[in-house]
């Protein structure tokens, strides 16, 4: 009994030696890797152009001293000016990126719907949608699907002109519609920026159309029935 107690000692002294030496070979990988020249060049992973408040700067603090960062580079996904990048700066914008928020006005999940926009492409259970990241995907594709129905005439008549000082693209046309709805920025664009549009927070029409103007939304196709579908 001695024996075989002493045996399966000597087993779980070897496992316990074994197991502690695991964190110490992580560490000590990890230190080669950050403790050589290399340079990091942050500047690989910004996305370009998109003067927007989620390309925050990352402190120095974080990071090894051998790394170099420019005052003009931020660590940020390099998404540039696909669509992917459009509905994710667009998403932080309007709510961090947070599916599961309601605002102080009653505005839901990730791309802050109202409850009448989501009645118009289809969706009238509100707990369900806030409870759906996918369903809410689905939602931001459906309406710019109607919001580029609503405005084909201005998109084909105003983009590439420049109103208020401000290029006007297709993607910043449809971000503007998701803030202030496609009727106000018909006539934002039909009175050439005479006739504006301000939220409860102080955004406006001119705001969206520059912050978001160059993205791709080229496949987005324009539908006046644009549904979403809870399969």
């Amino acid at each position: 009994m001695a024996f075989f107690m002493s045996k399966n000692s000597k087993k779980m002294n070897k496992g316990l030696i074994a197991f502690s030496v695991i964190p110490f070979a992580v560490v000590a990988l990890l230190f080669m890797v950050f403790s050589t020249d290399h340079k990091l060049d942050v500047c690989d992973y910004k996305v370009d152009d998109l003067a927007l408040n989620f390309n925050v700067k990352e402190s120095t603090a974080n990071l090894n001293p051998s790394t170099e960062i420019s005052d003009a580079c931020f660590i940020t996904p390099k998404l540039g000016k696909t669509f992917v990048g459009y509905k994710e700066a667009l998403a932080f914008k309007e709510s961090r990126g947070n599916y599961f928020t309601v605002n102080t006005l009653g505005y839901l999940g990730k791309y802050q719907f109202g409850k009448g926009t989501l009645k118009l492409i289809g969706v009238h259970n509100t707990n369900i949608f806030l409870e759906n990241p996918e369903l809410q995907e689905k939602a931001f594709i459906a309406n710019l699907m109607r919001n580029k129905w609503v405005l084909r005439r201005d998109i084909k008549r105003f983009v590439g002109m420049h109103i208020d000082g401000v290029l006007v693209t297709e993607s910043g046309i449809l971000a503007a519609a998701h803030l202030a709805g496609p009727g106000s920025v018909k006539k934002y664009l039909r009175s050439y920026g005479a006739v504006g549009f301000t939220d409860a927070y102080g955004t406006t029409v001119r705001n969206y159309m520059n912050r978001f103007s160059g993205f791709d939304t080229s496949f987005i196709k324009a539908n006046k029935k644009a549904k979403v579908s809870l399969l």
